[in-house]
């Protein structure tokens, strides 16, 4: 698993401290407001269990799991709801918590969904973002962990082929892993 690894983009320990700042900016930014923290399935659980710890105001947390990539390197652009919130948001000030933006196909599509649902507000936070990539500006990410490269990269909740999720950091994936061939 290790040698599928290009080289490490974030260390775990680079991870922990990013994560700590953003847990002190959410808990201020919500101060008073229980906001409701949604997690995209299955990415984001790592990322998820790790903010939380690092906020210090009441939440409540629900889960969407979303696929657009249907086992390949990148999203589709058709989003099928594979699990829809257990929650009411109406009324509730919403946080969707992502593992990465990079599109923004994905997130434009569960923002938009959920606004039908009449939410006070919503903000994204994602621990990675790919600008380079965007391909729906109107997306904007409230809290971002790291600003990345164009690279497919797993570690952290990220996968690829269902692998990967348990690396303590974000790595490049070796191009041939997911190309297959030789390396170029």
């Amino acid at each position: 698993m290790y040698s599928d690894i290009e080289k490490v983009l974030i260390s775990d320990e680079d991870i922990k401290k990013r994560v700590k700042v953003l847990g002190r900016e959410i808990s201020r930014d919500y101060k008073d407001k229980f906001p409701l923290f949604v997690c995209i399935l299955r990415g984001a659980f790592v990322f998820l269990a790790d903010l939380v710890r690092e906020i210090d105001i009441p939440i409540s947390i629900d889960f969407m799991a979303i696929s657009s990539y249907g086992g390949k390197t990148e999203s589709s652009g058709q989003v099928k709801i594979l699990k829809d919130l257990d929650t009411p948001i109406e009324d509730r000030h919403v946080l969707i918590v992502e593992d990465i933006i990079d599109t923004g196909l994905t997130m434009d599509a569960v923002t938009r969904l959920l606004k039908t649902r009449n939410p006070k507000s919503i903000k994204i936070c994602a621990l990675l973002d790919k600008v380079e990539r965007r391909i729906v500006n109107n997306i904007k990410v409230d809290y971002y962990g790291f600003r990345i490269p164009n690279s497919f990269v797993v570690g952290y909740g990220l996968d690829y082929e269902e692998k990967y999720r348990n690396l303590p950091y974000i790595g490049i994936l070796k191009e041939k892993v997911y190309k297959g061939g030789s390396d170029k």
